[in-house]
């Protein structure tokens, strides 16, 4: 059993996760707006490289107002228009990451960025969407609830802290807990590159510290200040940034082990 997180778009490399022939997991952002390194994405395509480095840039130092009046500056009137545009663009990533994994097995969750009924609408057979579900695989039980943590930005992807809760009550104890978001812990929610302190979840947090599972999955912090931690006896582990990195954990009956893809 495979698991990654933040593919946002990263076709060829998923490719080479299917070909593996083993069940994938996807903890969430599967599509791409705005890779902060290059620009590229679906903003760019609509707005060009320029303004999707300025609006990512904003947002990486949390001005979310200034991002706004980036984009009331830029669209004007078009509001409907740039979001019809958006939207083709982001419904063809979720079209083109569909057939990577086309002849693959798996789960999913959905990240901050992405559209919960459009993901659902267009997963490939062989995938299911497990927001809010346990499964059992090799005698665990591993919990599941994506979404990312809400901002003033309001994305459909995003779960406030009441509906966490919620959801992660009806999970009740597991032994593995996969989240797109990371606990509330400096350390794995801080960006290195972008100097940002992301907001971690204390939702996630209490429920790692009430029923201590064996691991917790998730990823959202793509350059993170660390990429594993000890919440008691839990090891959090941070999958992304698939995009960037190919990373994947494997686990099975021999335990848990790191791989990349190229």
């Amino acid at each position: 059993m495979i698991f990654v997180s933040d593919i946002h778009g990263a076709t060829e490399p998923l490719r080479r996760l299917v070909a593996l022939d083993e069940e994938i997991v996807v903890l969430g952002d599967f599509i791409n707006l705005t890779d902060y390194r290059s620009g590229e994405g679906a903003v760019a395509e609509v707005l060009g490289r320029d303004f999707a480095l300025e609006t990512a840039e904003a947002r990486g130092r949390s001005d979310y107002y200034g991002m706004r009046r980036m984009w009331r500056n830029a669209i004007g009137d078009h509001y409907e228009q740039v979001r019809e545009q958006i939207g083709e663009v982001v419904r063809r990533q979720y079209v083109e990451v569909a057939h990577a994994l086309d002849g693959g097995r798996g789960l999913a969750i959905h990240g901050n960025v992405d559209r919960p009924g459009l993901l659902r609408e267009l997963l490939p057979d062989g995938f299911r969407y497990v927001h809010g579900e346990v499964v059992e695989r090799y005698g665990l039980s591993i919990g599941f609830v994506g979404g990312g943590i809400p901002t003033p930005l309001q994305a459909e992807g995003e779960v406030s802290d009441e509906e966490m809760r919620g959801l992660l009550a009806g999970l009740g104890p597991v032994d593995v807990l996969c989240t797109h978001v990371p606990p509330a812990v400096s350390a794995l929610r801080k960006d290195v590159i972008t100097g940002r302190q992301e907001r971690g979840s204390e939702p996630v947090l209490a429920y790692i510290q009430e029923h201590q599972p064996k691991l917790h999955l998730f990823g959202d912090v793509h350059q993170a200040q660390a990429t594993t931690w000890r919440v008691g006896r839990t090891r959090c582990l941070n999958l992304g940034y698939f995009r960037a990195t190919g990373r994947f954990l494997r686990i099975d009956t021999s335990g848990v082990q790191p791989g990349r893809v190229g």
